[in-house]
């Protein structure tokens, strides 16, 4: 004889609370384009200082994960004239959040931003940075 399961029910409290964690945990993930280049040699990085900054209040989202390029101090070769693509994950923006820039807050000229991007509600991003 099959055993039969018996779907769980879930309290409407734990639902609640959950969503609460969910809203807490929201993150948000930067796809960043660095342009081909027709040099050679070109190195690329990330400090973790880079931040989202949205345009309505001071908040600041922090950077939390980057793929495909390295943290600082550390660097990464770009491929000659091809679009190098890399992968950040921040923390999340506030609910009333409409726009922000992308800024990396480095203690020397040269760091990456782009201003006022308009917030979706996926919370995923595709931007083009350049030096």
């Amino acid at each position: 004889m099959a055993e039969v399961i018996v779907k769980p029910t879930i309290s409407k409290e734990l639902l609640e609370s959950l969503q609460t964690k969910i809203e807490e945990e929201k993150q948000v993930i930067v796809h960043c384009c660095f342009p081909a280049s027709p040099f050679w040699g070109n190195l690329i990085r990330i400090w973790n200082t880079t931040v989202l900054i949205d345009q309505n209040s001071s908040h600041k989202s922090k950077l939390i994960h980057a793929e495909n390029i390295s943290i600082f101090p550390n660097w990464t070769p770009v491929p000659f004239m091809k679009d190098f693509w890399f992968t950040l994950v921040f923390s999340g923006l506030p609910k009333d959040c409409t726009s922000f820039d992308f800024k990396e807050e480095i203690p020397e000229e040269g760091g990456f931003f782009v201003k006022s991007i308009k917030r979706n509600s996926s919370d995923i991003y595709r931007i083009k940075i350049s030096e």
